[in-house]
C-alpha cells in the first residue's frame, strides 16, 4: 500500500545545486523505514547514492561524499537529497527506496526523477 513519489529533478547547469523530494505514502518514513536514493545513469547500472538509517546512520557513495546530503524529517514523512556541486556525471535517473522490517521485509521503490546537468 505504500507509494513513493520524488520530485526535484530537473535541468541543472555543473556547479549548481538540486534538492530532492521523496513523499512517502502510508506514514513509511514516521514508521522509521530505512530510506536512500539511488540513480541510474544511461547505460549503467543502477547504483546507491546515499542511505539514512532509521537511527540516523548515513552512508554516501565516494562519488557523492561531500557534495550530497541526506536527510530525513520524519513528521512530514519525506525524505531529501540535497545535491551541491553537480557535475555532468551526476545524470541519471534518481529512485528513492524504503525498506521496513515490521512487519515484514518490505522494499518500496519510487518511479523517478529526471536530474540532467550540463557541461
Amino acid at each position: 500500500q505504500v507509494q513513493l513519489e520524488e520530485s526535484g529533478g530537473g535541468l541543472v547547469q555543473s556547479g549548481g545545486s538540486l534538492r530532492l523530494s521523496c513523499a512517502g505514502s502510508g506514514n513509511i518514513f514516521r514508521r522509521n523505514a530505512m530510506a536512500a536514493w539511488y540513480r541510474q545513469a544511461p547505460g549503467k547500472q543502477r547504483e546507491l547514492v546515499a542511505v539514512i538509517s532509521s537511527g540516523g546512520s548515513i552512508n554516501y557513495a565516494d562519488s557523492v561524499k561531500g557534495r550530497f546530503t541526506i536527510s530525513r524529517d520524519n513528521a512530514k514523512n519525506t525524505v531529501y537529497l540535497q545535491m551541491n556541486s553537480l557535475k555532468p556525471e551526476d545524470t541519471a535517473v534518481y529512485y528513492c527506496n524504503a525498506k521496513v522490517f515490521v512487519p515484514i521485509d518490505m522494499d518500496y521503490w519510487g518511479k523517478g526523477t529526471l536530474v540532467t546537468v550540463s557541461s
